[in-house]
């Protein structure tokens, strides 16, 4: 260990304190996670730990593996036919199966095991039968990431362990705690929900809706969940005047907000986080993962709202 002389004697050099990197899960919302560790590094700030719930475990573990270059391409060369083309659609445990998007990564992205990657990585996930949190530490990359991101009704459950598996956003959407547990000692986390609440319920200027049928042509996706709703329309008869209730997509888009918001500042009220890095990204989608420049352009600017809390809280670590 360094020294240098002080009054009164050898002293041992201030420690270098590790940093970690807790990315939220957020589904499309998650490409942000790249404009944030983009921006980081470009500050002189590069993680140590890297920690990922859903879409986070999923950035994270490119991250840790050195390969968020080619991930970055890739996203940004996403269209419309592209994820549609990625949705193998299920009606055992969940709309999709998720194999396609998996074998994807498998097969073009890191897929070894955790414990090699450059990086200390965790993902979390949440056991579905005992609602507990679980820690996925070691085995293959994109079998974790597969576990993490395995949304409830959207994506089907993974087995692992004996255990079925879904999306870690369930019981912890920010890993803070993870991070501190693996030995960070000031932790980054990155929150894609801060700005969801009623997001689904603002009514949206007919223009702007007419302008983006023009620019996107309806896909499979867009189809199947017209009829839904068109359906669920005709079965609800509105015995009362006034305003019409919303429509069904948007009432469950907005309750999976609600729960993802209130879980997030739970958890983090009481695990709180050195440095909160908040991206805006309310206008995304929920499956809108062609429209990665937006996220990532979202993540940098977020990253530059929070560099004064970031330098001055790195700094106050230095000198300890």
């Amino acid at each position: 260990m360094l020294q240098h002389r002080a009054r009164g004697g050898l002293k041992p050099a201030p420690q270098v304190p590790r940093i970690g990197l807790a990315l939220g899960g957020g589904s499309a919302r998650g490409w942000a996670h790249i404009g944030v560790i983009r921006a980081l590094k470009e500050t002189g700030i590069e993680p140590d730990i890297v920690c990922g719930t859903s879409i986070g475990a999923l950035v994270g573990a490119a991250y840790a593996g050195g390969e968020l270059d080619r991930l970055e391409t890739w996203v940004r060369s996403l269209r419309l036919q592209t994820v549609v083309g990625f949705l193998d659609f299920s009606l055992c445990g969940g709309l999709i199966k998720g194999n396609k998007l998996i074998d994807f990564f498998r097969s073009h992205f890191v897929d070894r095991d955790i414990r090699e990657l450059e990086r200390p990585f965790g993902a979390v996930a949440t056991d579905l039968q005992r609602g507990r949190e679980v820690w996925l530490r070691e085995g293959r990359v994109t079998d974790a990431v597969h576990a993490s991101i395995a949304l409830p009704g959207l994506f089907a459950p993974v087995r692992r362990d004996g255990r079925w598996l879904v999306d870690g956003g369930l019981v912890n959407p920010v890993p803070v705690s993870l991070c501190r547990a693996m030995g960070a000692d000031v932790v980054i986390a990155v929150d894609l929900n801060s700005d969801l609440l009623g997001r689904h319920l603002q009514p949206q200027p007919p223009p702007a809706k007419a302008a983006r049928k023009r620019a996107e042509p309806p896909t499979l996706t867009d189809t199947v969940m017209a009829r839904i709703q068109t359906g669920m329309s005709q079965l609800s008869i509105n015995h009362h005047d006034g305003p019409e209730p919303p429509a069904m997509l948007d009432v469950l888009a907005s309750s999976i907000n609600i729960m993802q918001v209130l879980i997030t500042r739970s958890r983090l009220a009481g695990e709180p986080a050195d440095v909160m890095v908040t991206p805006l990204l309310a206008s995304l989608e929920l499956m809108e993962f062609h429209r990665a420049d937006i996220a990532i352009d979202a993540g940098r600017r977020a990253v530059d709202v929070a560099l004064p809390q970031l330098q001055g809280r790195l700094n106050g670590a230095n000198g300890r």
